[in-house]
This record gives C-alpha cells, sequence and structure tokens, in this order.
C-alpha cells in the first residue's frame, strides 16, 4: 500500500491527527524505532482529538474572558489568596459539586477569576456555560412565553459548571426569582455553580426580593461554598484592556 493510500484511509476514519503526523514523517524524515513511531502517532491523534473537544467546550461555555490561572494578579490589596486558588486548581471542588461565589465591587476582576475557573474546568474535560444574569433571565422570560423554557432550564442543567455573573444588580422579579430557585435546586447535591456578585452575601435576600423564595436558594447555595471575596480598586483602572 502507498504512503498515500495510508493518509487517505486515516483521513476517512477521521485520523487527523494520525494523518498529519504521519505527512511530518515523510516530508521530515526521523528515525523511529517501532514502539516509538506507534507512540508518535498516537498521541499526535490524542492532541488532535483533545485541542478539538477543548475548542468545542469553550465555544460552548462563552466566557466573558479568556482567563487562565497563569495571568491572575495576586497583589495583597486584591485580597485573592493565592493558595486558596491553587487548592482549585485540581478540580476538586467541581467533582464534589460545590459551589463558589465571587463578591467584590465594581471592576475588582471578580468576571476575569470565574472565566479563568471556567477555563480551567473546560481544560479538564468539563461542560461549562456562562450567563450574564440579567440576560439569562431576560432569556428565559422570553423562552417561557415561545414555549422553549424547559429546553433552556434543560441545556443549563446539563452542564458540570454554571457561572451567573452580576448576580443582583436588581431586584428580581416573580418569574426571575422561580427560575432561579428552580436552577439551584436542580443543581443542588448534582452540579456545581459559580455567582459572582458585587453585593455581600448578606445583602442576597433582599436582591432575590421574596423571603420565602431568598431563603430557599440561599439555603442551598451558601453554606457549603468555597468564598472569595475581591477588595482593592478596579482593575480596569490598573490594566485597561483587561480585568484580571
Amino acid at each position: 500500500m502507498t504512503n498515500e493510500a495510508t493518509i487517505e484511509k486515516m483521513q476517512r476514519m477521521k485520523l487527523h491527527g494520525m494523518a498529519r503526523a504521519f505527512q511530518n514523517i515523510l516530508s521530515n524524515p526521523m528515525q523511529f524505532t517501532a514502539d516509538e513511531m506507534a507512540a508518535y502517532l498516537i498521541d499526535s491523534e490524542w492532541d488532535e482529538r483533545y485541542n478539538r473537544k477543548l475548542l468545542g467546550l469553550l465555544k460552548s461555555a462563552r466566557f466573558r474572558y479568556p482567563a487562565s490561572f497563569e495571568s491572575l494578579d495576586y497583589r495583597p490589596d486584591r485580597n485573592l489568596d493565592k493558595n486558596q486558588m491553587q487548592r482549585l486548581l485540581n478540580c476538586d471542588w467541581l467533582r464534589k459539586k460545590e459551589n463558589i461565589i465571587i463578591t467584590g465591587a465594581t471592576g475588582v476582576g471578580k468576571s476575569y477569576v470565574a472565566s479563568a475557573l471556567g477555563n480551567l474546568v473546560c481544560k479538564q474535560g468539563f461542560k461549562a456555560i456562562y450567563f450574564n444574569c440579567l440576560k439569562l433571565f431576560s432569556r428565559l422570560k422570553f423562552a417561557r412565553a415561545e414555549g422553549s423554557y424547559e429546553k433552556e432550564i434543560n441545556l443549563i442543567q446539563k452542564k458540570d459548571l454554571l457561572v451567573l455573573d452580576d448576580f443582583g444588580l436588581d431586584i428580581l422579579d416573580g418569574p426571575s426569582r422561580l427560575s432561579l430557585l428552580e436552577i439551584i435546586e436542580d443543581r443542588q447535591g448534582r452540579k456545581s455553580t459559580i455567582i459572582t456578585s458585587q453585593l455581600p452575601i448578606k445583602n442576597w435576600f433582599e436582591a432575590i426580593g421574596d423571603p420565602t423564595i431568598a431563603d430557599a436558594v440561599c439555603d442551598r447555595i451558601i453554606h457549603s461554598a468555597v468564598k472569595i471575596d475581591l477588595k482593592g480598586d478596579s482593575m480596569r483602572k490598573i490594566y485597561p484592556k483587561d480585568s484580571g
């Protein structure tokens, strides 16, 4: 069988990484033992599939920033504990279905830290999705009217990680409160959620607007959550093109 036929069969079997690696060997002859050749081809295919899957996960998640742990700013006045963040690197919190709450004034980098955590989750092969809270609840209201509400809720619940950004910017109305409760209740003990908010946790009851629903939501989210309370000056002043 010719090399061209071998490459064609690889491509037809969708072994695109392996095909490129084989073409690279042909154009840049290298000395391989049989086991080295097999390892090189398999590793190339593995990397190809991992990168393709990762791109799909990141595209589906739609994080606000392409943030990474390596780019986080740990200056003392930010109150961002590097040891705490390092403990989150292995994603055990996600496997244990734990939540994370990130609070702080506008501009201190809450969304950036949440995006860094979300990108980390995707790199480990988990499914995530990001929403700005105001846009999410508007979307769900429209879905109720259109008849696609259950589809939207099911999409959210299938994700290993849900990021709710900018929670509490406005007091929730009745339908939004019920949607929030349904989302949080369905995820409790099954999936993880990251919530960012300018409001201190003690003010969340007021933002939710109904004492009974607020109590139910907060009871399911707050007590077992990892808490990150950012402080300091706005990162937009320090890094005009970034919020890390």
